[in-house]
């Protein structure tokens, strides 16, 4: 069960494009936020483009009125790491993906905290584990991967090492919430959910370029006007379930024949089909999807994806793309 409202002092160390869109994130969520980055002067610079992005946004409708103000009165500049980590309940560095550096600077963020403080690491697939063993008290240290750019994905994945405390996940957890995200327990795999899926992607995508079948644009344009359509709504298994697992299986089978190995059957998803549970249309899969919902989910889908096709409309194409 998650804590709420016990965070109210935070600090980002790193303030670039990601670490920003934390910050401005959890200011906007009424947390006061001290930002640090290689030296004041960074720090500095970072505190008066989230200003202006933040006016920017509020002005296109993007945020809700007084969010600019809101920013300015809880962001501000930390004259060092030190400085400003000395005093946070909370933490959580976002400096680029190496892991030398992110354990220098978690290393110099544990020897300032608070000894109570959470310290959280934005990584987006290193081993929280690893990382764990740059702090003074793991206990107090798990993962808080968020989405890029952060004010605008809703999705944040949460991710305990193995000494990460459950008052510690608790907290953080209470925290994103608060701030209005949508946090996801995950397990301290390389990658963690969100980036094997989006790199097993990417791969087969290159792969297909690769072996001429299509080009980068033709792919992009199948996938945003496919299944990436309907990822926008539903996840992977609620798509699969709807589908007919049946249907998936026997498309693996076809692929794994032209393909090889790499798209077998998925030994879960043949067990399944042979119990005679093939999702929507037989009442169980890999979701339980209540009877009484199916018929109301079948209409839902309809008018979201009707929906979702009208805002792409009123958008227009992407510049440049």
């Amino acid at each position: 069960m998650s804590v709420e409202g016990d965070i109210f002092t935070t600090a980002v160390v790193g303030s670039g494009y990601m670490g920003g869109g934390i910050a401005m994130v959890l200011a906007l969520g009424g947390r006061a936020v001290a930002l640090a980055d290689a030296d004041a002067q960074t720090a500095a610079l970072a505190l008066a483009r989230l200003t202006r992005e933040a006016q920017e946004h509020e002005s296109q409708g993007l945020l809700p009125p007084g969010a600019a103000e809101t920013v300015r009165r809880n962001l501000s500049a930390g004259e060092s790491i030190e400085s400003a980590v000395a005093g946070a309940d909370y933490i959580t560095e976002a400096v680029p993906e190496r892991v030398d550096l992110k354990w220098d600077i978690l290393g110099q963020i544990s020897a300032a905290a608070r000894p109570d403080a959470i310290i959280a690491t934005n990584t987006s697939a290193i081993p929280i584990s690893e990382l764990a063993q740059a702090v003074g008290r793991p206990d107090r240290f798990l993962g808080v991967h968020w989405m890029n750019p952060a004010p605008f994905i809703p999705g944040v994945e949460l991710i305990p090492g193995p000494a990460t405390a459950a008052r510690t996940l608790d907290r953080a957890e209470g925290l994103i919430r608060d701030v209005g995200k949508v946090p996801a327990r995950v397990a301290d795999t390389p990658g963690f959910v969100a980036n094997r899926l989006q790199f097993a992607l990417y791969r087969e995508a290159v792969r297909i370029v690769e072996e001429g079948t299509a080009t980068p644009e033709q792919i992009d344009t199948v996938v945003s006007n496919t299944f990436g359509f309907r990822l926008a709504l539903f996840g992977p298994f609620a798509i699969g379930d709807m589908a007919g697992l049946d249907v998936y299986e026997s498309a693996y089978r076809t692929l794994e024949k032209a393909y090889g190995e790499r798209f077998s059957v998925p030994a879960s998803l043949a067990a399944t089909v042979a119990a005679g549970n093939l999702g929507l249309k037989s009442g169980h899969g890999f979701l339980d999807i209540d009877a009484a919902d199916q018929e109301a989910l079948v209409a839902y889908r309809a008018t979201a994806y009707a929906r979702l096709s009208q805002l792409r409309a009123a958008l227009g194409r992407a510049p440049g793309l």
